[in-house]
């Protein structure tokens, strides 16, 4: 099968068609014909050798991709009894790729515990159910890592991209409080999502943010890494989740909560759940752009330059009947 990978590390460029073994389901597993595959930032840090330590036993090419959306096409005989789903040959579905080597999303097949796939959500094209599932369950393992109760006050930091938008939405639809720290062209948007408050970027957040909740907020979701710099504004014995590696010690009590989506990678309760949320609109579509698997490189340059407002998304033609089987 062809997919998309890298063989070294770099710029976009080094992303390149790759041929590989075709993949069969194993027990416990189903094999999707891939529509649509989201770009996520993971997949950058992948490209650019910023996860080269965790990649250092592994062989390549290395394949980047942690969302998919496509068509079952092969299935063990024992999922129903592992994953308590209705899971079916020709079933349209999305899933979550723990992607290692050479086994990622940017490909013609994957093979996944039936455990990370769901049903596609209804009325959603590909592209639209392949930019949701990673982003908007790394937003759950943050607010889940958290545990605040109705009423408390949430600060969202990079509010207005894709996971930041998502929690935002959770965070609203739960009772919190949100103060989100955006753009102001971006303040229209996180009102939508439920937003009470929107504070500008930039050095002076931290104090934006105090003159709104002179006690400080009662945590962070610190999507933009601001770590140190927005830590003023949690108040005593609060909460900061954070999506990278931070040494810092905020001090004042605040307890530090790294989120690794990886870990509920085969949490089908919380993947299901997640779908129904999006059918149901909790959570919006969040496209920014769809290109053909083979530009990869310049969707990772769309990326790299920032400003997104949704998941760039690479397509996948549908099976032929020479390529099925």
């Amino acid at each position: 099968m062809q997919a998309i990978g890298l063989s070294s590390y770099g710029g976009p460029q080094v992303l390149r068609v790759v041929d590989l073994p075709e993949p069969h389901a194993g027990p416990g597993e189903v094999r999707i014909r891939v529509r649509a595959a989201g770009v996520n930032p993971a997949d950058v840090m992948l490209r650019d050798g910023s996860l080269a330590e965790w990649y250092r036993d592994a062989e390549p090419p290395f394949v980047p991709g942690m969302d998919v959306a496509g068509t079952i096409d092969e299935i063990a005989g024992d999922v129903e009894s592992v994953s308590g789903q209705s899971l079916s040959l020709g079933m349209e579905v999305v899933g979550i790729v723990d992607n290692h080597g050479r086994h990622g999303g940017y490909s013609e097949y994957v093979v996944l515990p039936a455990e990370s796939v769901t049903s596609k959500p209804a009325g959603t094209t590909f592209p639209q159910a392949a930019s949701f599932l990673m982003n908007a369950l790394t937003a759950r393992c943050a607010l889940d890592a958290l545990g605040l109760w109705p009423g408390a006050t949430l600060l969202v930091t990079g509010a207005a991209g894709a996971v930041g938008g998502y929690t935002v939405q959770f965070a609203a639809s739960e009772g919190l409080r949100v103060i989100a720290v955006a753009s102001e062209a971006d303040g229209e948007l996180l009102r939508s999502f439920g937003a009470e408050a929107v504070v500008p970027r930039g050095d002076g957040a931290a104090q934006h943010v105090l003159d709104l909740a002179p006690t400080g907020v009662d945590a962070v979701v610190d999507t933009a890494m601001l770590h140190e710099r927005i830590a003023p504004a949690v108040c005593d014995d609060g909460q900061i989740a954070v999506f990278r590696f931070w040494d810092g010690s905020p001090g004042r009590g605040i307890t530090v909560h790294p989120v690794n989506v990886r870990t509920r990678a085969t949490d089908n309760v919380a993947i299901t759940r997640l779908r129904e949320q999006f059918e149901s609109g909790v959570l919006t579509p969040r496209v920014a752009a769809t290109l053909p698997a083979g530009q990869a490189a310049q969707a990772h340059r769309i990326v790299e330059e920032g400003g997104l407002r949704g998941r760039v998304v690479l397509t996948f033609p549908p099976a032929t009947p020479e390529s099925t089987g």
